[in-house]
């Protein structure tokens, strides 16, 4: 998507370290418009695979996640980082590295808006080395729900996510490619 390329070129910042900074688009500050054209690709591009439900992580997931649902018609389910006093006691729980937090953080999920049966599109902001989607995979399973396709906004083919995925044989999609982060620049796989 050049609009997006063209967006994370002008207000992202490569912080080092593999860190792309992009809040100001979808996360600490939401660029709606950018959202939805998001959401209506990648519900474009996932329109075969027969998604019930999808599936995205607290918190920079859900804008994309949402907008996604909005154009497929689904329900969106986060897993939360925090488990609310409203959650029942027996919830679907995993923990996975955050790269930018640089701690684990867990991911849990009610068992009642995740069910068994359910085929789940998980939608994401970044893969980077995969491990915050295989918890939500991790999650997906515990449900006896059947993943059918994973999405994020931009993967940094560099970091080995898209590799950690392949085993489960479904549509992996990213809307902008990321090469590398070297030095001061964002250079784009095209």
């Amino acid at each position: 998507m050049q609009s997006f390329k063209e967006k994370i070129l002008k207000e992202g910042k490569n912080l080092g370290g593999g860190i792309l900074k992009v809040d100001s688009l979808i996360n600490h500050q939401v660029d709606p418009i950018l959202m939805d054209e998001c959401g209506a690709e990648f519900a474009r591009r996932f329109a075969n695979v027969g998604a019930t439900r999808i599936l995205t992580a607290e918190i920079s997931g859900i804008a994309p996640a949402l907008m996604t649902a909005r154009h497929m018609n689904l329900p969106v389910v986060y897993a939360r980082k925090t488990r609310p006093v409203t959650m029942p006691d027996t919830v679907y729980l995993t923990v996975a590295p955050s790269h930018t937090k640089g701690h684990m953080v867990e991911l849990i999920v009610s068992p009642e808006y995740l069910k068994p049966g359910e085929r789940v599109l998980i939608i994401d902001d970044f893969l980077a080395t995969g491990a915050t989607i295989l918890g939500l995979v991790q999650l997906t399973k515990a449900a006896g729900a059947t993943l059918c396709g994973v999405g994020a906004l931009i993967e940094k083919t560099f970091e080995g996510g898209r590799e950690a995925l392949q085993s489960y044989n479904v549509p992996i999609e990213a809307l902008v490619k990321i090469s590398s982060l070297d030095g001061n620049q964002i250079v784009f796989e095209d």
